[in-house]
């Protein structure tokens, strides 16, 4: 029996003459693991998931899922997965129970296995007072729960949630982690792309960071956030006075004992590393005003974060 769900082989999509949305991707993910795809958006997280759900055919290389080609064997691929798609996908004057159904039937379950089990999915996330509403009557984060349960009434092998929470208010977003949480005490592979560094920190057991097409960086969310190093992260806005001092500041404090890592951030901005940083940011703060003459605005200070691990190996923030 194969060890992992699924395998990619030099995975690769190009658009047109130029653009390659994936580059030769390679990844080996066990059975059983909730694997997630971190990075901006356009960094080619949805254009890998519609090809491993053989939506769309790569330009070169190719993925096995449990063992079967997504290019020879579409149809046995289809059996074993459920795919939740960034773009809401369901028929808005059915009910949200008759949507349901109606993947159900597509996957030819006798209706003994999937009634009931359809009040349970409704259940939890919270849809079973609505589930005799019709679809275009819901809310969108109820929208996007119901395209969540959709991907998993015939109970997929392998499960593609691709930006589930997009949109949710917290309280939603917090039900769908929840359920998704519930799939690894079933060994399932669950598939999770996000630009949300939360989400991915919070659900992925091993995660790729990556940025146009290519994986940069792979590991469990500890692993990738201890590589920046620990210490607080401190970041700060420059006016326009002294943006043109950026590398100058930069130098000054990567030059400093205490600091690990200083970096520029989008146009701005400056965030650096520091050990016991929140404790010595009155010394930082009179150093800077001190040496250049001005003073640290839109002050922030936090722990390091998986999007800290993105600026140390692109100098640019997710949501740059």
């Amino acid at each position: 029996m194969d060890e992992f769900s699924i395998e990619t082989f030099n995975l690769t999509k190009i658009y047109g003459n130029e653009l390659k949305a994936v580059d030769n991707l390679n990844l080996s993910i066990p059975k059983g693991e909730l694997f997630g795809f971190l990075g901006p958006n356009g960094a080619g997280k949805s254009t890998t998931i519609k090809m491993l759900s053989t939506i769309l055919t790569p330009t070169a290389g190719t993925a096995k899922i449990l063992g079967y080609d997504i290019r020879e064997e579409r149809d046995k691929v289809r059996e074993l997965i459920g795919v939740c798609p960034q773009d809401l996908v369901f028929w808005e004057k059915l009910t949200a129970r008759e949507n349901i159904y109606l993947i159900a039937q597509m996957h030819n379950l006798h209706p003994a296995d999937y009634k009931d089990k359809t009040d349970d999915l409704l259940g939890k996330m919270k849809l079973l007072e609505r589930g005799d509403d019709q679809a275009r009557t819901f809310s969108g984060g109820m929208k996007r729960r119901l395209n969540v349960l959709m991907a998993v009434i015939h109970e997929p092998e392998v499960i593609f949630f691709d930006e589930p929470t997009a949109g949710l208010d917290p309280q939603s977003r917090r039900v769908v982690w929840d359920f998704i949480r519930d799939f690894e005490k079933e060994n399932k592979t669950v598939i999770l792309t996000t630009h949300n560094m939360e989400e991915a920190d919070d659900l992925s057991e091993e995660l790729v960071i990556i940025d146009r097409g290519k994986i940069i960086a792979q590991g469990s969310p500890k692993e990738l956030k201890g590589k920046v190093g620990k210490g607080d992260i401190i970041e700060f806005h420059l006016n326009s006075e002294n943006r043109d001092k950026r590398g100058e500041i930069v130098a000054f404090l990567s030059d400093k004992q205490d600091v690990s890592w200083a970096k520029e951030l989008g146009k701005e901005r400056v965030v650096f590393s520091s050990l016991d940083g929140l404790r010595n940011i009155s010394k930082f703060y009179k150093l800077l005003e001190k040496n250049f003459g001005f003073k640290m605005e839109d002050l922030s200070v936090r722990q390091n974060t998986l999007e800290d691990v993105f600026i140390d190996l692109t100098g640019r923030a997710l949501r740059n």
